[in-house]
């Protein structure tokens, strides 16, 4: 792999996380009956960077959970004979709630498909919205974005790296090249 671009450094990113954060508010009229479910792994941390801004902003802690949605993809081998989700927390009762989910890239899809049916097992929310921090384009499913931090036409022989403190010792996203 060879690094093509840097996308964003992290004061782009925060920014970014900080304007998906107002946009919410404004589409939802406010955040009193929406719930962040964050998809795990880099979705967890950016659904806390909205929570943090939602309470600097509107003065309210929002719920935040996450999902796991190994179990749930479509495009992978039956991972065991009894399979079981390890790692789910939705934080409430999801009736008449809108939940936003929250991931770090939006490819083809299907990771998005596979948390609204995580979600269902959770219960059945009033409306499901989906906040990305990058669209790569190049979808197989039906699936749009609510929230977008930034579109970034790419190639199939290209990987969007978002890098977060916690698992990367950095902050920011990059493009990278894959070698064919």
């Amino acid at each position: 792999m060879e690094l093509k671009a840097n996308i964003m450094d992290e004061d782009q990113l925060l920014r970014s996380m900080a304007r998906i954060a107002h946009e919410i508010i404004e589409k939802n009229n406010g955040v009193s009956d929406i719930c962040l479910v964050g998809i795990k792994r880099r979705g967890i941390p950016l659904a806390h960077f909205l929570e943090e801004n939602i309470e600097k902003f509107e003065g309210v802690r929002v719920p935040v959970g996450h999902v796991d949605i190994t179990l749930y993809r479509d495009d992978l081998t039956k991972v065991a004979d009894d399979p079981t989700t390890s790692d789910c927390e939705i934080p409430c009762d999801l009736t008449n709630k809108t939940v936003i989910l929250v991931d770090d890239v939006l490819y083809t899809g299907r990771t998005a498909r596979a948390a609204i049916d995580a979600i269902f097992n959770y219960g059945r929310p009033k409306a499901i919205q989906l906040a990305v921090l990058i669209d790569r384009g190049h979808r197989e499913l039906p699936i749009r974005p609510d929230y977008v931090g930034k579109n970034i036409p790419t190639s199939r022989n290209e990987l969007v790296a978002v890098n977060l403190e916690e698992f990367d010792g950095k902050t920011g996203v990059e493009l990278y090249t894959i070698a064919e």
